[in-house]
C-alpha cells in the first residue's frame, strides 16, 4: 500500500526538481519548457519550501553550519512570507555563529530541526511575495529590510509580522544597495555626525579605511566638506599604489599604510597636512585597536574624541595617562546595532538619506563579491563562501544573491 501524503506536500513536489531548457538556432525564438517547481517550490496546501543555513551551537562555521530544508505555512493575519533577494556575509555574523558576538539569535524549533537552532544573518533585502490580510502598509513586490538585528538573513524564505520589517522605495536601487546600507554606512554616518561637531574643513582620521564602514566615511567626508587621513593595511608594489588611488579617488584627502603611522615623525607629518596644526583634527575612527588605535589617538588635537566601533585586532587599547591628563582625550565606543534599537525613527532617516545618494549616484558602494543561492545550490558551495569572509585580503564583501529559490 502506497504511503498517504502528509499536508506539507503534494504530488508535484515529489517530482525531482530540475529544468530542461531546449536552445534553438538564434533566428528562432527559444523555448524553454520549466519544471512547475522552478519558482517557489508551493504545494497545492499553500506551503513555502524553503532552505536555511542553521547551526544547533556556536563554533566555527565549517563545523557547525548545515543546510536545513523546511516548510513554510500558509500566512494569515498581520504575517508577511519573504523571499531572500540578496544577504551580505559580515564578520559579525561570523562572530555570531562562533558565538563572541554580544547578540546573537535565539535557538528555537520553529523551523522543524531536530534540536533547536538559529539561522545566521544581520542584513538582506526582501521581497514581500504576499501579505495577510491585516497587513496595512506592505503588498506583494514591496521591498522590506530588517528593522532590528539577529533577524537570521541566511535563508532563501521566511515569514514573520508586518511591523518586524522596514519598507523601502526601491526605485533606482539594487537589491545588493538595500541589503547592505543598514550597518555600515550608518555606522559611519553616525559617528561623523554624533560625537563632535565638525564644521567644514575640518579633518578626520580612520583605520580600517578600505572597510565597508572606512570607505563610507571618506565619501559622506568629502560630501560634507571634511578632510581626511585613511589608515589602510601595507599591501605590496601596484597593488598598494592602486588602493590608495582607489581611496583617493572616493575622496580621501592622505592615504598612509598601517606601517606608515607607527613611524617616528608621522606626527610632524600630519602637523604638515593640516596646514601646521592650525585646521583641527578632532575626531577618530578605530576598528583595529590595539597600538594602530594608540598610534591615531596620538594624532588628536587636544579634546579629541575616538570612537571605537570595532577590534579587528583583538588587542585592548592601552590608553596612556598623558592622553587623559594633559590632552583631554575622549575614548567612546559605537554599537549601531543598539543605536538602531534606541532610535528607530532617526535610524529609518538616515537610511533615506543615504539610499537618496545611491539614487543620485553620488555614494558608491563596497566591492562585492556575488556568491550565487538557488534552490539546487549545495551546502559546501555556501559554507566556502563564508569561510572567505574570515580571510585577510578579500576581492570584496561576500554577499549571497538569491535565484531561483
Amino acid at each position: 500500500m502506497s504511503t498517504p501524503l502528509r499536508s506539507s506536500q503534494c504530488f508535484f513536489s515529489l517530482l525531482p526538481r530540475t529544468r530542461t531548457i531546449n536552445h534553438y538556432p538564434k533566428t528562432s525564438p527559444i523555448t524553454t519548457t520549466l519544471r512547475l517547481d522552478r519558482r517557489r517550490h508551493i504545494s497545492t496546501y499553500g506551503y513555502t519550501q524553503a532552505k536555511a543555513l542553521v547551526y544547533h551551537k556556536h563554533g566555527s562555521p565549517a563545523d557547525v553550519l548545515n543546510l536545513h530544508t523546511h516548510s513554510i505555512s500558509p500566512l494569515h493575519s498581520n504575517l508577511i512570507t519573504l523571499r531572500t533577494l540578496s544577504a551580505p556575509l559580515n564578520p559579525a555574523d561570523i562572530n555570531q555563529i562562533q558565538g563572541t558576538y554580544p547578540t546573537a539569535p535565539p535557538f528555537t524549533q520553529d523551523l522543524g530541526t531536530a534540536q533547536p537552532s538559529a539561522v545566521p544573518g544581520n542584513e538582506a533585502c526582501f521581497e514581500v511575495l504576499s501579505a495577510g490580510s491585516a497587513c496595512k502598509n506592505l503588498s506583494k513586490g514591496d521591498w522590506v529590510i530588517p528593522k532590528r538585528t539577529g533577524f537570521g538573513t541566511w535563508r532563501t524564505h521566511l515569514q514573520v509580522a508586518e511591523d518586524k520589517v522596514m519598507k523601502i522605495h526601491k526605485d533606482g536601487l539594487s537589491a545588493e544597495h538595500v541589503a547592505t546600507i543598514s550597518v555600515n554606512p550608518v555606522t559611519a554616518y553616525r559617528m561623523l555626525k554624533d560625537f563632535t561637531t565638525l564644521k567644514e574643513g575640518d579633518w578626520f582620521i580612520q583605520n580600517g579605511a578600505n572597510s565597508g564602514v572606512g570607505r563610507a566615511a571618506v565619501q559622506l567626508g568629502k560630501r560634507w566638506d571634511l578632510n581626511s587621513i585613511c589608515v589602510v593595511r601595507k599591501r605590496e608594489g601596484a597593488e598598494g599604489e592602486a588602493l590608495k588611488k582607489e581611496m583617493q579617488e572616493l575622496g580621501a584627502t592622505v592615504v598612509v599604510d598601517d606601517e606608515e603611522i607607527m613611524e617616528k615623525g608621522f606626527g610632524e607629518r600630519v602637523k604638515e597636512w593640516t596646514n601646521g596644526g592650525r585646521e583641527p583634527l578632532q575626531l577618530a575612527l578605530n576598528c583595529v585597536g590595539g597600538d594602530a588605535a594608540m598610534a591615531l589617538a596620538k594624532t588628536l588635537d587636544e579634546g579629541g574624541t575616538m570612537v571605537t566601533y570595532g577590534a579587528m585586532s583583538r588587542s585592548p587599547l592601552r590608553v596612556g595617562a598623558g592622553m587623559l591628563i594633559f590632552k583631554d582625550l575622549r575614548f567612546l565606543g559605537f554599537w549601531v546595532s543598539k543605536w538602531g534599537d534606541r532610535f528607530p525613527e532617526e535610524k529609518e532617516k538616515t537610511i533615506d538619506e543615504i539610499l537618496g545618494l545611491i539614487r543620485d549616484r553620488k555614494f558608491k558602494d563596497v566591492p562585492m563579491v556575488e556568491v550565487p543561492w538557488s534552490y539546487e545550490t549545495k551546502k559546501e558551495e555556501l559554507l566556502d563562501a563564508v569561510q572567505g569572509t574570515l580571510e585577510g585580503f578579500r576581492k570584496g564583501k561576500g554577499i549571497f544573491k538569491f535565484g531561483d529559490t
